[in-house]
């Protein structure tokens, strides 16, 4: 497997959308998912989308660690691969979420995802996967997904106010902020 480079923010390739992917038992997508998925674990992600690594294809790998996850809410297990996926909102419940992105190193921001999503898709193998996310589990999702669509997490901020580098955001950018922010 190889490491792939990772393209940042003022790429061009991470603001386009993704073309689908036509054989998903292509030797060379199939080549592509493993190295995303070292790629991955190599830099310390819980998601991955091909256009992140220079490929305009709908693919991406995700990971949710129980860690992560909110109370009564489940997630596959393991590391996912999810291709040509569609999403959408259960509802139109939306939460504030931190997040960081692995194309926008060492910034970290609140933004706002639907609580719930259903998607679907298919896997490495071409079987339909389907389901529905929530909490952390549908935040990767979507974010992973707007990278398919030419999205970068600080295009959905309401405020980039709330928007740090990683070591501040995480010691300042706490919810009570949030919350006397948003009260103002």
């Amino acid at each position: 497997m190889t490491l792939l480079k990772i393209a940042r923010m003022g790429h061009p390739v991470l603001l386009k959308p993704a073309e689908l992917v036509e054989n998903v038992a292509d030797p060379v997508v199939q080549t592509l998912i493993d190295d995303m998925i070292e790629t991955m674990r190599d830099a310390g992600g819980v998601g991955l989308a091909a256009p992140q690594v220079h490929v305009s294809k709908r693919i991406f790998v995700y990971y949710v660690p129980p860690t992560r996850l909110e109370e009564g809410e489940q997630s596959p297990d393991g590391i996912q691969v999810l291709v040509n996926p569609v999403i959408e909102p259960l509802d139109e419940e939306v939460r504030l979420r931190m997040e960081g992105c692995l194309s926008i190193p060492g910034l970290r921001g609140w933004v706002p995802r639907y609580a719930r999503v259903r998607y679907q898709g298919i896997d490495r193998t071409g079987a339909p996967v389907s389901g529905i996310a929530q909490g952390f589990h549908a935040n990767v999702i979507q974010h992973e997904t707007d990278h398919l669509d030419g999205v970068l997490y600080p295009m959905r901020m309401t405020d980039l106010g709330l928007m740090g580098f990683d070591t501040e955001a995480n010691r300042f950018l706490t919810p009570d902020i949030i919350l006397g922010r948003n009260e103002q």
